[in-house]
């Protein structure tokens, strides 16, 4: 029983507190000017690093270019400086080969001879390299690489909208191609969705039919063309950097004829962004479609169009309907 009672009876808990420390309001200056900057304002963190080697030879390309030819040059001369100084003749006759062949000649004349002519091969070889030297400096200043300059699009002003659309969505499609004339070489926006043009705005080929006005997209004939279907198919950014180097150029007429660079966009599985530069690679650095700030910030626009696009078809169906 006594065992019982001692297992039942309770046993005070009485936790030990430590007193906290007292709690003092904390203020924090909040400064415009970063830990990087002195109170001059100069920068103090770290800097990039400069690769002096590369800036000096792209400031003097053509010095660089011609260095070869300098060093070929100053072989050249070496050498006839050294065989006039050694006393042997520039060219050596036949005569001495066969002298030394025949035996016809004493040992030390010999040893003499000998020297002079594997001189004379060290010299040759010498020769051979000052002119390969030579060679391949005249074939760098020849070899330019070809300037990338902007080129003024040769077409007229075009404007078309697709009628009976919201203004909500009139104003999206504005903003895109204000942002991208702005921030890209963009120069001509095509957007194509559920077989129609919603807009082509920008420079545009000029009409064979109607003198002064923009040759109008065919929407249908785009769509069966090899583009299209790629860029549908695949549903990945094409970037075609130079458009002149592609055959299915052919493709978009309504382009000006001196597009340099198109981008293709989808938009979904229903349209596409057609946008025509007017620089090589203007878009990025790459013949191919990398991953870019600018390539990427293309496709989120594709995929707001799609959004935007996609609710008013559906209301436009449901209108249509309601009205049936």
């Amino acid at each position: 029983m006594e065992a019982g009672r001692l297992f039942h009876t309770p046993i005070p808990w009485r936790p030990v507190l430590t007193p906290s420390p007292p709690i003092f309001p904390r203020f924090i200056r909040a400064s415009s000017k970063s830990h990087f900057c002195d109170q001059k304002g100069s920068y103090r963190g770290p800097k990039p690093k400069r690769d002096w080697l590369a800036d000096w030879v792209s400031n003097n390309d053509d010095t660089v270019r011609s260095f070869p030819i300098y060093v070929g040059g100053g072989s050249l001369l070496s050498v006839v400086f050294n065989r006039t100084i050694s006393g042997i003749a520039l060219v050596t006759d036949a005569s001495s080969i066969c002298s030394i062949i025949t035996g016809g000649l004493s040992k030390n004349k010999w040893m003499a001879r000998n020297s002079k002519i594997s001189q004379s091969r060290a010299d040759l070889l010498t020769l051979g390299l000052a002119v390969t030297n030579i060679l391949a400096g005249l074939v760098w200043l020849s070899i330019r690489p070809k300037s990338i300059s902007v080129v003024n699009p040769q077409g007229v002003e075009c404007r078309r909208i697709y009628p009976n659309i919201a203004a909500s969505l009139v104003s999206e499609l504005l903003w895109v191609w204000e942002s991208l004339s702005v921030v890209t070489c963009c120069r001509s926006l095509v957007i194509l969705y559920d077989r129609n043009c919603i807009l082509q705005i920008g420079m545009a080929a000029e009409s064979s039919v109607d003198d002064g006005e923009a040759m109008a997209v065919d929407a249908t004939k785009l769509m069966q063309g090899s583009l299209y279907q790629g860029v549908i198919k695949s549903g990945a950014q094409s970037y075609l950097a130079n458009l002149s180097l592609y055959p299915g150029k052919s493709e978009l007429p309504f382009l000006p004829s001196n597009t340099q660079a198109v981008i293709l966009q989808p938009i979904g599985d229903k349209g596409i962004i057609i946008i025509g530069g007017d620089t090589i690679r203007g878009f990025t650095t790459s013949d191919q479609s990398p991953s870019t700030p600018i390539t990427a910030w293309i496709t989120l626009i594709g995929e707001k169009l799609d959004a935007s696009l996609s609710k008013y078809v559906n209301n436009l169906s449901v209108v249509v309907q309601d009205r049936v």
